[in-house]
């Protein structure tokens, strides 16, 4: 019984510690891992919520970016950081695609990190060049399936969840044509608006002011309703092509050991701020549809990402990046 007695008491100090903890929190700067280089969707959102968090909080949130490896050098930063509190990760899909697509990676979702929530999240699009004929997606397969080999669509990057997407449409509906994967963004979008790669696949985000000025034309968004940042463009499944269901996340993650009351306090914080009007906005300008889940939410939301991306790279047989 005294044992028993002891063992309440120390349950009860450890959750009022916890409370005292996150009522003193932030007491110094926290870090926020990007493990990409500045500039892109992920950065983008990140420093829009680090600003409101620094403002909200009374504490700078300030970001770090770690770029490499598709993104394995940062989280693998993130992950061996110390579960203080001062320490976040603010990632895209890599951290659920990566672990089977990449032979040996630096960072384990499952014990390294605990999931706070997801941001938000950019579907997948597919674009061509203004000038291509086709105007829309049904017309682009019929291209496609007419003359199979002759069409080159483009990729951010191998592993990244356009070019993912692009292997499941292809898989979905047997098509043949050569997938260009750039090294990122950047050089695929002067591609695309050169007419040399016309057709593209990528997250929506990186496009939606290109698309607005006419300069490209969105034939459909890998998602399960339609985007609000461009609401005229159609769902794959919308046009008859189901499961196509994808999209860069922008997702919080903290260091295993951080204490539950600050995973806590995180989640609402940030679910507060993108959801606010002024900031859903401007995420939505970014072409980010701001969500804000519970941590269990998301957890579950991770684990069935990492076994969908799984089942993805083994179907379209993609090769281990350095195996």
């Amino acid at each position: 019984m005294k044992a028993l007695v002891r063992l309440v008491a120390l349950g009860a100090a450890l959750i009022v510690s916890g409370t005292a903890f996150a009522q003193q929190y932030p007491g110094k700067p926290v870090r926020i891992v990007i493990p990409f280089p500045p500039g892109g969707v992920t950065d983008i959102a990140g420093r829009l919520i680090a600003q409101k968090l620094s403002e909200r909080l009374g504490q700078q949130f300030y970001i770090e970016n770690i770029a490499g490896a598709g993104g394995n050098l940062g989280m693998g930063n993130a992950a061996r950081s110390p579960g203080d509190g001062y320490n976040m990760l603010l990632s895209s899909s890599s951290i659920v695609v990566n672990p089977s697509l990449y032979a040996k990676i630096p960072y384990d979702v499952d014990k390294d990190f605990i999931p706070v929530t997801k941001a938000g999240g950019t579907p997948n699009s597919w674009a061509v060049n203004a000038e291509f004929p086709a105007k829309t997606m049904k017309e682009l397969i019929d291209m496609i399936k007419r003359e199979p080999g002759k069409y080159s669509v483009g990729s951010p990057g191998t592993g990244t969840t356009p070019s993912l997407s692009i292997e499941m449409l292809k898989l979905a509906l047997n098509l043949n044509f050569v997938t260009v994967p750039f090294q990122g963004g950047g050089p695929m979008t002067q591609s695309v608006l050169g007419g040399h790669t016309p057709i593209v696949c990528s997250a929506l985000g990186n496009y939606v002011n290109l698309i607005k000025e006419g300069k490209l034309r969105a034939l459909a968004v890998t998602a399960k309703k339609r985007s609000m940042a461009l609401p005229e463009v159609p769902t794959l499944e919308e046009i008859g092509v189901a499961g196509q269901e994808a999209e860069t996340m922008t997702g919080v993650f903290v260091p295993a050991g951080t204490p539950k009351a600050i995973v806590e306090l995180l989640q609402r914080e940030f679910s507060t701020i993108v959801n606010e009007p002024d900031m859903k906005a401007k995420l939505l300008q970014a072409g980010v549809e701001p969500e804000g889940n519970s941590p269990a939410e998301f957890a579950a939301y991770v684990k069935a990402e990492v076994a969908k991306w799984k089942k993805v790279i083994a179907d379209a047989k993609i090769p281990h990046i350095g195996g």
